[in-house]
């Protein structure tokens, strides 16, 4: 997979129920800067906890951070959901978030998340 498909799992979340949840790691993701994504999903108090948009962001930061069993466990949730909404990913592609999740899950399976190239901008 291309840098590129990485990058489309920053996202952004758009709509009205999402304006309070500007900051989900989105530029840091981008950076390659997985610690401060960490850091600023986590601060966000304004995000709830089963947030899609925080699950996943989390999700990868974590996962190129080599936490693959905490990866997991948010992009499993965010596809278990009662939540299903719709996200721009940074190539600026609309995707349900189950199925970002799903292509996250997929993507941590066959070690994307690991290789160089993936955590590199």
């Amino acid at each position: 997979m291309s840098l590129s498909v990485m990058a489309a799992f920053a996202l952004l979340a758009t709509g009205p129920a999402d304006l309070a949840a500007e900051k989900v790691g989105f530029e840091p993701l981008l950076e390659g800067r997985n610690a401060a994504a960490v850091a600023e999903i986590e601060a966000n108090a304004q995000l709830e906890a089963d947030d899609p948009v925080r699950l996943i962001n989390l999700g990868v930061a974590y996962a190129r951070q080599g936490r693959t069993d905490e990866a997991r466990a948010l992009f499993e949730a965010a596809m278990q959901g009662e939540d299903r909404v719709a996200l721009e990913t940074a190539s600026g592609e609309w995707m349900e978030s189950r199925h970002l999740a799903k292509l996250a899950l997929k993507m941590l399976d066959e070690g994307e998340f690991r290789t160089e190239r993936m955590a590199s901008r």
